[in-house]
């Protein structure tokens, strides 16, 4: 709520000095996004707080829909799940490299995601026809997982093929939501937007093998794995070339 009063408050400071035409215009959309997410349900039991960075492609019409790709990684350093190498320790709970050196094994939650959006722009404020309540949603693709390293060490346990053993590569459709507020200055060179996130993921294990639980059959049940948070995106500014007058005698 804070962040949606700032940004009208700020719009609306920036639309006083703004003396062209509002009238709304189409646009090509790139925009840079940043996303700061907690997770629920099953994407909880295995992460903490994740966050995206990625890009949203596409059209925005005079009539204000928007139609466009959402792409981002999402990254973290929250793992919650708990035992997984307890089996490669010693007496001491190490785990050793080849040398028999104590290895420096560290685990972060990564993905992607990359979702088809279709939304609309609502004119309010009395800001300019090209601002407004944003909403957009869609649907697409997410893969998530752990990334395991051993910084530059060599644990053979944890080399090459033996990583998607312990990794949980999980990945299956996605649907998402957003309800934010979006500024375009109607001499272009602002353009913002900012708001409210969620996504739902319907996934599925893709290891048929956990190495940590070798006696359990890997469930390929429907997982429900939901992201709710903050997202916020800075567009670039794209102009037409304006033809060029020729004048003859």
């Amino acid at each position: 709520m804070i962040i949606l009063i700032f940004l009208v408050a700020f719009t609306h400071e920036l639309s006083a000095q703004n003396q062209k035409s509002d009238s709304a215009v189409s646009r090509t959309w790139i925009g840079f996004e940043y996303g700061a997410n907690g997770t629920h349900e099953d994407l909880a039991d295995r992460y903490g707080f994740l966050n995206h960075v990625g890009l949203m492609t596409g059209f925005k019409t005079k009539k204000n829909y928007f139609f466009g790709l959402n792409s981002y990684f999402l990254f973290g350093n929250n793992v919650k799940l708990t035992g997984v190498f307890d089996h490669l320790t010693d007496e001491y709970g190490n785990i050793t490299d080849i040398n028999g050196d104590i290895a420096a094994l560290v685990v972060f939650p990564r993905g992607f995601s990359s979702n088809l959006t279709i939304g609309k722009i609502l004119p309010i404020f009395n800001v300019n026809n090209n601002s407004g309540v944003f909403i957009h949603g869609g649907v697409g693709f997410l893969l998530h997982k752990m990334k395991i390293e051993t910084n530059e060490q060599v644990v053979p346990q944890l080399e090459l093929d033996y990583k998607k053993g312990y990794d949980r590569l999980t990945t299956g459709i996605n649907f998402h939501q957003f309800l934010g507020y979006n500024f375009m200055a109607s001499t272009g060179g602002y353009h913002f937007y900012g708001g409210f996130y969620a996504q739902q993921g319907l996934t599925k294990n893709r290891r048929d093998l956990f190495y940590d639980r070798p006696d359990e059959e890997v469930s390929k049940d429907t997982r429900l794995d939901i992201q709710m948070g903050l997202k916020l995106g800075w567009v670039v500014p794209i102009y037409k070339r304006q033809p060029k007058e020729f004048y003859f005698d």
